[in-house]
């Protein structure tokens, strides 16, 4: 990766620097409530301070036709636009696309009976499963993801496969290089812009990903991300079962690594975005040196954004399905084989590959997080909100 790493140095990704410059919220917090007769004055505080957390918070900012949490005024043209596909498409599209869910339900249902799940720590799943019954969860779980996506108006996905830029280059001997391309990779890691992007990957690769422990407990879905592999996680938890999840992480990442029938685990830059930033990757992917397998999507939009960033799940969902035609546009990179100071360094792994995700998909890095997300979230959702998460962030 030596000479890809000289090709990004001149050509350095975009970053988006904390902003700093109005970190005297907290002071603010303890200033007297206002009064009725001043809605005119708080209306105006609460708009200043919704747009420096803009600034701040840019890469949760929706600039679709929808506006901020898709409640923005519409133009008519897109009024009766909405109205008809309330009408038409709404209601046949979560009928078609329940019962693709069902139906892959039932096949998880039929190939896991009388198999007992993995109940390891942080795992309760079936991707141990081997012979027909995993080939069969699998082969059936690509094609109704893809079929979903299809339903939801997807109907071409534009996927480019880019080729390594330093084959020729490359100043390893040949048998190194040729034992490099023998190695199966242990991780796909991914920009995150929406729930969409699970399905995406399901219908491509079909990995095991980290989730919400939640998720288990969800009718239809938790026997579908049980078989998936999942390695669950309480996000609201502090640090008491991080070690736990990552050492998880790291075991899967190294059995796929070695193993060619195990899944691959998928990894993303914690929580999602507006598709135009690059969030902080963790390093859990990166703990087992192990290649891994750099993928950036994008979904281009003239008037509703697919990506999920500060609007509510069911107004997402039913604006998503009411649009005739969404575009998903996937770039391969080439597999990232680690060097030896990287295998030695995951953070400094973890950040190249970053960096080399940022650059060739013209993606703005940004170091904020879930915690930003909650800020920024309490605030479109009343100011009122906004200092009790200030100080839980804080804290």
């Amino acid at each position: 990766m030596e000479s890809e790493l000289k090709d990004l140095n001149s050509k350095p990704a975009k970053i988006q620097q904390p902003d700093t410059t109005h970190d005297d919220t907290s002071s603010k917090d303890d200033r007297p409530l206002l009064k009725a007769d001043s809605s005119s004055t708080a209306a105006a505080a609460a708009a200043a301070n919704i747009h420096e957390l803009e600034k701040k918070f840019a890469a949760y900012v929706r600039n679709d036709v929808y506006g901020t949490m898709g409640r923005g005024e519409l133009p008519l043209k897109e009024k009766i636009m909405l109205g008809i596909s309330l009408v038409t498409l709404l209601s046949l599209r979560i009928v078609f696309g329940m019962s693709l869910v069902v139906v892959y339900y039932l096949i998880c249902r039929i190939c896991t009976m009388f198999s007992a799940p993995n109940q390891e720590e942080e795992e309760e799943g079936y991707a141990h499963l081997g012979g027909w019954r995993r080939a069969v969860i699998v082969r059936s779980g690509r094609f109704l993801s893809r079929s979903l996506l299809f339903v939801v108006g997807f109907y071409w996905i534009t996927e480019t496969h880019k080729d390594s830029a330093n084959t020729k280059e490359n100043s390893k001997t040949e048998g190194t290089h040729q034992l490099e391309e023998q190695e199966r990779p242990g991780a796909i890691v991914s920009n995150h812009v929406s729930y969409l992007d699970i399905l995406y990957h399901m219908s491509s690769s079909f990995p095991s990903f980290v989730a919400k422990r939640s998720v288990a407990k969800i009718p239809l879905v938790g026997l579908i991300s049980k078989c998936l592999g999942c390695v669950y996680v309480q996000r609201e938890s502090k640090s008491s079962d991080f070690k736990g999840v990552a050492g998880v992480v790291t075991d899967r990442v190294r059995e796929a690594h070695h193993n060619g029938s195990a899944p691959m685990m998928l990894l993303f830059p914690g929580t999602t975005t507006n598709g135009d930033y690059l969030l902080s990757f963790k390093t859990g992917a990166f703990l087992a040196g192990a290649p891994v397998v750099p993928v950036i999507l994008k979904y281009p939009y003239q008037r509703f954004s697919p990506a999920w960033d500060s609007i509510t799940g069911v107004r997402h969902v039913v604006f998503l399905l009411c649009q005739f035609v969404n575009h998903m546009e996937v770039t391969h990179l080439p597999t990232y084989y680690p060097s030896q100071q990287e295998k030695d360094d995951p953070k400094l792994y973890a950040n190249n590959v970053r960096r080399l995700m940022a650059t060739e998909g013209n993606l703005i890095m940004s170091d904020i997080g879930l915690a930003e997300k909650r800020i920024y979230h309490a605030a479109l959702n009343g100011n009122n909100r906004l200092p009790s998460v200030l100080h839980q962030k804080d804290d």
